[in-house]
């Protein structure tokens, strides 16, 4: 069996020793071959240098290097373009996916599993705040959702090379990875672990930050058109309550009532004007979604690709 692990990182040259140091403890005495790729996304710190160094003595680290910062899932598919293995891991940096628990995972790909999925009973070092944002960000995409993804399922899985060709082959510019490895199919089966606190430095992923915001996004308009379904539906009750409140007006005309006016109709516009906004939103972010896929540009561009016959680009 040959093993790829794919990391995607970028300033993270505080937990690279320890990162390699316990990859090597738990795969070497395992009765594989495995390969190191590395996606270096533009990193500004010793990264890069720390990675090339070991590479002199160990050929098993590979390194793909961004022509700029493209972002994680960018990287992530950069690493699963140039992967070589019977079955691919993709898995964090930081340590928080601890490489301890790969022989399991191995061990039920053996076993005819395509997908292996890892999913957090604890999240260690993180706010009870974010914790219940989470927990409530899966709930709203599960309800919307097309694909059930159980609760605190993250990105570091293992996927065998059929399931791991066909994710490659859907072309996708902006995808939603967990959801769309759900979507596949096969055989998959589910690992439990406590997610531990990161091993050194900070988070790229702060609470109130872009990149969940962004995450969430995804997961909504990833998988189904439902929210679209739902602004139709809210417009639609909207209309018939405005349709009964003008019988209202008409009724309190005829019946020689004096109505006030302004106070009523500028809530009416400010009401009616934030839904209306709000159904804008929802369209742009689909339009966005068509608008990023039509463009065709690659996914990522390499700069340079150490190990490998040849860099790909998508």
């Amino acid at each position: 069996m040959f093993l790829s692990v794919v990391f995607s990182f970028r300033n993270e040259e505080q937990g690279l020793d320890e990162l390699l140091a316990r990859m090597r403890q738990v795969l070497d005495p395992l009765p594989l071959s495995y390969e190191l790729i590395f996606v270096n996304d533009d990193s500004s710190d010793r990264s890069l240098d720390i990675l090339t160094g070991y590479r002199e003595s160990d050929k098993r680290i590979k390194i793909v290097t961004m022509s700029r910062r493209f972002g994680f899932y960018p990287c992530v598919m950069a690493g699963f373009a140039n992967a070589s293995g019977d079955a691919v891991v993709y898995m964090a940096t930081d340590l928080q996916d601890p490489p301890e628990l790969l022989p399991e995972m191995i061990e039920k790909f053996r076993q005819g599993a395509d997908v292996v999925n890892t999913v957090r009973t604890k999240r260690l070092g993180e706010s009870r705040l974010k914790m219940w944002l989470t927990r409530k960000a899966y709930r709203i995409i599960n309800l919307a959702s097309d694909v059930e993804l159980p609760e605190n399922m993250g990105d570091f899985k293992l996927l065998s090379r059929r399931v791991l060709d066909h994710l490659l082959a859907l072309d996708e510019r902006d995808p939603y990875l967990r959801g769309i490895v759900r979507w596949l199919g096969f055989r998959q089966e589910t690992v439990s672990y406590e997610r531990p606190a990161r091993f050194s430095g900070s988070t790229h992923f702060p609470l109130f930050g872009r990149a969940p915001a962004e995450e969430f996004v995804r997961g909504i308009t990833a998988f189904t058109a439902a929210p679209l379904y739902l602004v139709l539906l809210y417009g639609f009750l909207i209309s018939l309550l405005s349709f009964l409140y003008l019988f209202i007006v008409i009724l309190q005309k005829f019946l020689g009532f004096n109505l006030p006016g302004w106070t009523a109709i500028m809530a009416t516009i400010l009401f009616l004007g934030g839904n209306i906004l709000l159904a804008i939103g929802f369209l742009g972010l689909y339009i966005g979604r068509i608008y990023r896929q039509i463009q065709h540009r690659p996914r990522y561009i390499i700069k340079d690709a150490v190990g490998f016959d040849k860099e790909t680009e998508r």
